[in-house]
């Protein structure tokens, strides 16, 4: 691209050159009509009698060959301690007796330059896959979140009047554990999340069993089904409930192929994962609630916004339903 003060621009390039090559001008002259030098106008000339006018383009000024270029063998070094260590410019270039800035450069060049590039546990680069279809793959996880007391919680309320909470409410419900303590108890978020389209379908039981597990399954895959969606999949992490004949009676009757994350490896459930982080600061703890009640009753219409509404940066900056066609109600 040519820079604002340049005398020529491409198009007055290839007039110049024309007038020399096509028409016959001396090169001083045509020099003398572009205000240009004649080195300038020569070269112009002759770019355009080798090459026509696709040769009056700027030209990269990479050089072509760059003989103080860090080799590949410490480019490989560079890069094996940044994946299998995670290490920083700096601490790189101390241990390979390099320039920090050198590091970065090559970094920035092999495209690892960010953490977030990198899988965090093994030092691997991250692999990222989305399905073609909706229904495809349905991404199934469980989370817990301690109940909210009468009252509200100590997140808003502070950790003294939140225990005070926490000991009216079991007075109240009469629930304590072995030491005689309060026991609030624990909400468990089944949910579900549609791999192509990110949609998401949530329901809020009181354990994580088998039983209960697959009555969610069940509601899901019709909750999709009303919406056009056939599921064909569904990945879940090795619980028990998951792991068991139960829920592979449950898949096999619904024509659904159950799948399974590697031991230990909550990154294969990615998604899922990822949206309980958005559940979380959205919905659980995104407000004050007086009661657990009151962010149970405040689910539905978090879900309506995270579906409908909110802009997801994996489906390019829309709502996860503008992914789904012929949705009732799917632009309210």
């Amino acid at each position: 691209m040519s820079h604002a003060n340049a005398a020529l621009t491409p198009r007055a390039r290839l007039r110049l050159a024309r007038l020399v090559v096509d028409e016959g001008w001396p090169i001083a002259r045509a020099a003398q009509r572009y205000d240009v030098s004649w080195p300038t106008a020569k070269r112009w000339a002759a770019r355009y009698a080798e090459l026509g006018a696709a040769g009056m383009g700027d030209r990269s000024s990479r050089p072509h060959r760059s003989p103080n270029r860090t080799s590949q063998p410490v480019v490989r070094k560079v890069v094996h301690l940044r994946w299998k260590h995670r290490l920083g410019p700096v601490q790189i270039a101390g241990r390979l007796g390099m320039a920090a800035s050198t590091v970065h450069a090559v970094l920035t060049r092999c495209r690892v330059n960010r953490l977030s590039h990198i899988d965090r546990r093994t030092g691997e680069p991250i692999r990222r896959y989305e399905h073609d279809q909706p229904g495809d793959m349905l991404h199934i996880d469980v989370k817990k979140l301690g109940q909210i007391p009468d009252g509200g919680g100590w997140r808003y309320v502070g950790r003294a009047q939140g225990k005070h909470h926490r000991e009216a409410t079991a007075r109240r419900t009469g629930a304590r554990n072995h030491l005689w303590q309060p026991r609030v108890g624990t909400a468990f978020v089944h949910t579900v999340v549609d791999d192509h389209s990110r949609v998401a379908y949530a329901e809020i039981c009181a354990d994580e069993k088998a039983a209960t597990a697959i009555a969610v399954l069940r509601r899901a895959v019709a909750w999709f089904t009303n919406r056009g969606v056939t599921v064909h999949r569904v990945l879940t992490d090795n619980g028990a409930a998951y792991r068991s004949y139960a829920w592979r009676d449950a898949c096999a009757e619904l024509g659904v192929t159950p799948k399974k994350t590697r031991p230990y490896r909550p990154q294969t459930n990615g998604k899922v994962e990822r949206f309980h982080r958005t559940l979380t600061d959205g919905w659980a703890f995104g407000r004050f609630y007086s009661s657990e009640a009151a962010r149970r009753k405040a689910l539905p219409a978090w879900l309506h916004h995270y579906n409908h509404h909110r802009p997801h940066t994996a489906t390019g900056g829309k709502p996860p339903i503008t992914r789904l066609t012929n949705v009732p109600g799917q632009y309210t």
